[in-house]
């Protein structure tokens, strides 16, 4: 990436900037944002669907990584964080609470057993 450079007295300043002094996009801004969207063309694994039931389980796999149950993919380290743990069930309990007579029947059903199954390891980790 191009860069700006204004030497002065003792000092180097590098301008990095999306925008030039005119407010336009700087060109190599422009290169960047468009490699950017030709590799995420290139995604070899497709994004699973987003919808509740698929945030619910994405909130409780990071319960399961605080609790020390899971690898953190980036290190390989299981790691027990149990106050991070317990404000993703808090998270959890709150979106429970929220969202009462908005949800199908199986969404309900998925919350309920992910807060058990969750409340329930929080205790088994905390006796440990």
């Amino acid at each position: 990436m191009a860069e700006e450079v204004i030497r002065g007295e003792g000092f180097t300043v590098k301008d990095k900037r999306t925008f030039d002094s005119e407010g336009k996009v700087r060109e190599e801004f422009k290169k960047a944002k468009k490699q950017g969207a030709k590799e995420e063309g290139k995604r070899s694994v497709p994004l699973p669907e987003v919808n509740f039931s698929s945030f619910l389980l994405s909130l409780s796999s990071s319960t399961l990584l605080h609790l020390g149950e899971v690898a953190d993919p980036q290190s390989g380290e299981k790691k027990k964080d149990l106050a991070l743990a317990k404000q993703s069930i808090d998270i959890i309990s709150l979106l429970r609470d929220k969202t009462k007579g908005n949800l199908t029947q199986e969404e309900e059903k998925l919350l309920d057993h992910l807060l058990y199954d969750l409340r329930m390891r929080f205790v088994n980790a905390s006796k440990q």
